[in-house]
């Protein structure tokens, strides 16, 4: 039964929830914003299922009649916008209807004349395709990046998480729990790391088309290109961090010590930034349809001068 204790971060969040209870201060129209994984969907269920709570006492009860609904989706006063069912709404119409002018208008004259017992929640990654309208009638709960410490905690706490991998899921989810999470209990994300330590620790004896091919070999596992280049990313600034400081506590891929050693002892600080910079660029080459094999072949070219 999802709660209020369970979202994991966002506390200011978690607060403006209880205290617009508490103090009957609800208002009619709320905009969720956050990127894909931050937990969105996950607070206007615990908020929609406290509203309804036949027994609340700061925390939806989780054992009243509405509660069990709520979290069965079956609850007569809350509506989902889904696509499971037949004869629903697609996704893709979802889209393209919110970033339409003419259907936010018709939202926006939702907001203005909704009833007192309405609570319109919007659930945004992109904010700035809402019109200022529609915005300036809802209060805006940003979700902000769960710290570090807490991810962890979660991970290894709750999930059962290795220290290790945890680490890594953390470095490359930058504070977003659904990517974190996603990406700890993954076999596609173990995969993954195995590619990108054996491009990155091979990058003088291997030929570009190995390295090409070995990130090819991955489709079966459908990782994506660019997640694929935020880990190399993540190995990288620990190269960096090694060279400038010298220190091990704050490294993920501790298990690469001797590795990054070497790289750091044989890398000037201007060729990691050169590294770090050509990923940055493959990333935008291949959102621009640059084809696969000339954006790797760029960059790995720069990995194998300066790596």
């Amino acid at each position: 039964m999802p709660k209020l204790k369970d979202i994991i971060g966002q506390d200011l969040i978690k607060k403006q929830i209880t205290e617009s209870i508490e103090r009957d201060r609800v208002s009619g129209g709320y905009i969720l914003t956050g990127e894909k994984g931050a937990g969105k969907e996950f607070i206007a269920s615990v908020f929609a299922q406290m509203l309804v709570c036949d027994d609340f006492h700061g925390d939806a009860c989780g054992e009243c009649h509405s509660c069990k609904q709520a979290e069965a989706h079956t609850h007569p006063d809350i509506k989902y916008v889904i696509h499971e069912k037949p004869n629903s709404i697609s996704v893709n119409e979802v889209r393209e209807q919110i970033c339409d002018d003419q259907a936010q208008n018709a939202l926006l004259k939702s907001l203005e004349e909704a009833p007192d017992y309405v609570v319109i929640m919007l659930l945004a990654s992109n904010i700035t395709m809402m019109l200022p309208t529609v915005r300036s009638r809802c209060i805006t709960w940003e979700l902000k990046p769960v710290p570090e410490k807490v991810l962890k905690d979660y991970l290894m706490k709750e999930l059962e998480v290795p220290d290790y991998r945890a680490d890594v899921a953390i470095a490359f989810a930058q504070g977003n729990l659904g990517k974190a999470r996603d990406m700890a209990a993954s076999d596609d994300f173990s995969a993954m790391q195995a590619a990108a330590q054996s491009v990155v620790k091979n990058a003088r004896e291997d030929s570009i088309a190995d390295m090409i091919a070995l990130v090819r070999s991955l489709a079966e596992y459908k990782v994506d290109a660019g997640e694929f280049l935020d880990m190399i990313t993540v190995w990288y600034r620990d190269v960096l961090i090694f060279k400038a400081t010298g220190e091990t506590d704050s490294l993920v891929y501790k298990d690469d010590l001797s590795i990054i050693r070497k790289v750091a002892r044989r890398s000037s600080y201007e060729g990691i930034e050169e590294v770090l910079g050509a990923i940055t660029k493959a990333k935008e080459r291949l959102r621009a349809n640059v084809t696969f094999e000339v954006a790797m072949e760029l960059l790995f070219a720069v990995i194998q001068e300066n790596g």
